[in-house]
């Protein structure tokens, strides 16, 4: 305060407002105020000059931070090693059946299980799902997302510590794929650089396929598919919301989360998906709300091992591949697996059992059932039994049978004898009952299963005719210490598999044409070996029309399909094989150690599995067509020779000469000229030498003449093989094939 009591002139806030030239001068009598230091920044231009050097310094330091950082990145980036997708492309072998079904994976070298797995099997709501959980931005950005880098980076800042991570799915696939246990913004940055060289070679959708291929899922599992099946036992196309939110959220933290340890903390993480799922629009709030009610597995299922002995087989003989597809039918393989156990473990404890189902038509193997389970110990179910050498009993009567049809000894009407009888070696067959039928036609004593009259029909072929003929169709026969065949392996004096033993009965039923398995639907079929057919197309009909009338077993259908049954010596294996013109089903039951078992008939216990096959395979068994030669009489308009089984021809003939076809001979090629003339101008004759006219002459088993001479004249039908056959009064006979041209 002044002196006079007023106040100073006050101070103003930039020097005082302006006045005049002699405001504040000595010259007015009063004392200037003390002016305050100016807080200005000068003129307006200056102000402006001023802050364009700024903003230029400022542009210059952060055009030299970018140019450092470009250049520290392109320096890092060019030290980091080729990108390996080596072990990253490691996947589990795969077995598959004829759809692409899985049936049974394989660990890798390392134990992991990897299953291979395409995003276009996967729910596209799960991989919405997936990516509004871990990258909303995912089809947008390169690899990196710069606006989560920025919010993790304003949140280290503003936090000091890592709140997240800012890290892609790429990022996450780089991680996977180049595991490294550090974390340091080193790792980020070469993660980043990684994600970026991903997606600029694999693309959006490779990136997803390896993410969905390496996620860790807790344990040895690894990727969507394989831990899909190991909570849940079923594909991921085929997941619940629930089921798929789970999935998602176990990559994070899948030791914490594993819901077969910590259900708990797998559920928490299993509900933030679905609420994050709900918001992003992927799912409803009432369908969140919904899964949330569903329980985690508080378990694993075993991985699928379905066709175990196949797919083991199938992954031996060809190591190196990565996927394996079968010919099995996936739904059939595992009806029939469940069929073998339940049969077995009702037939008593240790039996094994074993299926095999083939298409006529393509000798695909549809069904291989090698034991009733691969991991029974107590039924030595690692043991294949489709492969194993075991005697077939009387399964293989029927090729006796086929063997005397085509070479003319016998037709089905022809009239047999069984009676007790004794053979050389004092060997003396009986019937499995212990009665006899007395006089009864072929047909009938191979739909009985007789063992008189198949023993005398061998007799007559010949035993090392017949095993000759099973082996040239590709059938691998064991005898006994590799002693001559003899009568005995009419009732199972040998070995055989069933492997063999279904595809012989599939050559009946495909005119005697044994096919080649083919077992491999991902592979060119192989080519066809040359092998004998197992019997000519009317024998093997004559065969299949006559076991089709055979007895079914209780509570079976007659007349559906024809089948054999078989029980070896001592009650150790017993065989029901069947088939008609879509398949053959081949089946056998007991011990894998070769123990005896009492009571185990194939009649009673193989048979049955096989009429339950049949149906579990669906639709109506179809009858096999008959060939036009067939030749469909009675036995009292059969030729005389046919009536009978004759075996004491030589000795009515007074010791003639033994009968011999003389021509034509056989194996020869015979030109006819049939392809420029009318196949009924073409004319053979046929003569014979020795044996008691009248002599009777046929042609694929169809009698075509007959004469008192030793000479006759047949008219062909046709160029092709013909199997020519004489009989003369007394029964004896003689076979020749030849080519007709």
């Amino acid at each position: 305060m002044s002196a006079h009591g007023n106040p100073p002139p006050p101070l103003t806030g930039e020097g005082g407002p302006r006045s005049g030239s002699g405001e504040g001068s000595a010259a007015s009598g009063e004392v200037a105020p003390l002016s305050r230091p100016s807080l200005t920044r000068g003129p307006p231009s200056r102000v402006r000059g001023g802050g364009r050097r700024a903003l230029t310094v400022c542009a210059l330091i952060i055009g030299l931070a970018v140019s450092a950082s470009g250049l520290a990145l392109w320096q890092f980036s060019k030290n980091l090693p080729p990108l390996d997708l080596g072990p990253a492309s490691l996947r589990s072998t795969v077995v598959l059946d004829r759809s692409g079904g899985l049936l049974r994976p394989f660990a890798t070298a390392d134990g992991r299980w990897r299953l291979p797995l395409s995003a276009g099997n996967v729910d596209p709501r799960m991989l919405a799902m997936l990516t509004a959980y871990e990258d909303r931005r995912f089809d947008s950005h390169y690899g990196v997302d710069p606006r989560a880098v920025a919010r993790a980076a304003w949140q280290w800042l503003r936090h000091g510590r890592i709140v997240s991570g800012g890290s892609t799915l790429s990022m996450q696939v780089a991680r996977l794929v180049e595991p490294r246990p550090e974390r340091s913004l080193a790792q980020k940055l070469r993660q980043g650089l990684r994600a970026i060289e991903l997606e600029r070679r694999l693309g959006k959708r490779g990136v997803l396929e390896l993410y969905l291929a390496l996620a860790p899922y807790g344990g040895p599992v690894e990727g969507l598919r394989a831990a899909s099946f190991a909570y849940f036992g079923r594909e991921p196309a085929r997941l619940s919301s629930a089921e798929a939110a789970l999935l998602v959220s176990l990559p994070q933290s899948p030791e914490a989360r594993r819901p077969d340890r910590f259900p708990a903390a797998a559920k928490r993480a299993r509900d933030r998906v679905l609420d994050i799922a709900a918001a992003s629009g992927v799912l409803t709030r009432e369908e969140a709300r919904a899964a949330k009610a569903e329980p985690v597995p508080h378990g694993k299922k075993p991985f699928p091992m379905i066709a175990a002995h196949a797919a083991e087989e199938a992954v031996a003989a060809d190591p190196q591949a990565g996927s394996i597809r079968l010919t099995l039918d996936g739904r059939l393989q595992a009806s029939l697996e469940t069929l073998a156990t339940e049969r077995a473990a009702a037939a008593g404890p240790g039996l094994s059992a074993a299926i095999l189902v083939i298409d006529n038509a393509s000798g695909a193997v549809l069904t291989h059932v090698g034991s009733p389970g691969y991991l029974d110990a107590s039924r030595r179910g690692a043991i294949d039994m489709t492969r194993a050498l075991r005697s077939p009993g009387s399964a293989l009567k029927p090729f006796i049978y086929a063997l005397a049809f085509e070479s003319g000894i016998a037709h089905p009407e022809t009239l047999l004898e069984d009676r007790p009888v004794r053979y050389a070696a004092s060997y003396a067959p009986e019937n499995f009952d212990l009665t006899y039928q007395g006089t009864v036609s072929a047909r009938r004593a191979l739909q009985l299963s007789l063992n008189v009259p198949a023993v005398e029909l061998l007799e007559a072929v010949g035993p090392a005719r017949l095993i000759a003929r099973l082996r040239s169709a590709g059938a691998g026969i064991a005898l006994p210490r590799d002693a001559a065949p003899g009568l005995p392996v009419a009732l199972g004096g040998l070995g055989i598999t069933l492997t063999d033993a279904a595809r012989l009965f599939s050559g009946l039923a495909r005119g005697g044409s044994v096919p080649d398995l083919l077992r491999r639907a991902d592979l060119p079929p192989p080519v066809p070996t040359l092998r004998a057919d197992i019997a000519e197309s009317v024998a093997a009909w004559y065969v299949a029309d006559a076991l089709r009338g055979a007895p079914p077993p209780e509570n079976a259908l007659p007349n559906r399909i024809a089948y054999k049954t078989g029980t070896s010596y001592g009650y150790r294996d017993a065989w029901a094989i069947g088939f008609d013109r879509r398949i053959t089903v081949a089946v056998w039951v007991g011990r894998a150690d070769g123990a005896a078992v009492p009571g185990l008939v194939g009649r009673v216990t193989a048979a049955p599995i096989l009429f339950d096959a049949f149906s579990r395979y669906g639709g109506e068994p179809e009858p096999i067509a008959r060939p036009r030669d067939a030749l469909i009489a009675g036995n009292l308009a059969l030729p005389p020779p046919l009536r009978h089984l004759r075996k004491d021809g030589l000795a009515a003939s007074g010791g003639a000469t033994p009968l011999r076809i003389a021509y034509p001979p056989d194996g020869a090629r015979i030109d006819l000229g049939l392809a420029g003339t009318p196949a009924e101008a073409a004319h053979l004759a046929l003569k014979a030498l020795g044996g008691v006219p009248p002599l009777t002459w046929l042609v694929d088993s169809r009698p075509v003449a007959e004469s008192a001479r030793r000479q006759a004249d047949w008219a062909p039908e046709g160029a092709g093989f013909a199997r020519i056959s004489v009989m003369d009064a007394a029964g004896a006979s003689d076979s020749v094939v030849v080519r007709l041209e």
